[in-house]
């Protein structure tokens, strides 16, 4: 008699470890610094906006929910300043108050590329797809906190602490719908395709056809001259 062996199942939290790595691997190579999260994570009744930004983008497709990530006005600046200073600014050039909009450009911009590769994450470990909107964000004082409305039937809410480099603190919430996926047969998932080589790509598709049309100009020439 063979023991029938069980399936794997991904999980909440599952879904949420794949995004707290996203969210790692996204910012320490847009900051060029250490950032990390915490090993213990809390079951939450809702998720809001908090002082000083709050950041949130929904998704929807194979399962739906809500991500939201508030910042410290200390965390806030530390990401933007060694982002830009990454791009090659100068750090006279820079924003000095996290109210600024350059800084709130900056974690919408990250927050979209954490989401993209979470998205891209999904579709090649759970094979299915979702979408996600534009992130939107707001610097909120130390008075308001905007609770957020997920629609979801049967939520479940999590949040995780981070911290920079200079252990500056910001909270990452995500709920989404009781969801498992169960594994039915093997597969290797895709690894993430590299940008570089996608970029090469790019450019000996377009070098090919100039060639080409270098080539045949030059038979057009030797003909006209009867060789």
């Amino acid at each position: 008699m063979s023991l029938q062996e069980s399936p794997v199942i991904y999980g909440t939290e599952d879904i949420l470890r794949s995004l707290c790595n996203s969210v790692t691997r996204v910012l320490s190579v847009a900051t060029q610094t250490d950032i990390h999260y915490s090993g213990m994570v809390q079951r939450i009744t809702k998720t809001c906006l908090k002082p000083d930004i709050g950041c949130f983008v929904l998704f929807d497709g194979g399962f739906s929910g809500l991500v939201v990530i508030n910042f410290s006005a200390q965390s806030a600046l530390e990401l933007y300043e060694s982002y830009m200073l990454h791009m090659g600014m100068d750090k006279a050039e820079l924003a000095t108050s996290h109210t600024s909009d350059e800084v709130s450009n900056v974690m919408g911009e990250l927050m979209n590329q954490i989401v993209g590769d979470f998205t891209g994450k999904v579709a090649r470990e759970l094979q299915t797809h979702i979408t996600q909107n534009q992130p939107k964000m707001l610097v909120l004082n130390k008075q308001v906190m905007l609770s957020v409305d997920t629609n979801l039937d049967r939520p479940e809410a999590r949040r995780v602490t981070f911290y920079t480099e200079h252990n500056n603190i910001f909270y990452l919430e995500l709920a989404i719908d009781h969801t498992e996926f169960i594994k039915l047969n093997d597969f290797d998932a895709a690894e993430a395709p590299d940008p570089d080589e996608l970029i090469e790509q790019a450019n000996a598709k377009k070098q090919a056809p100039a060639k080409q049309s270098a080539s045949s100009e030059q038979d057009d020439f030797l003909n006209s001259l009867g060789m």
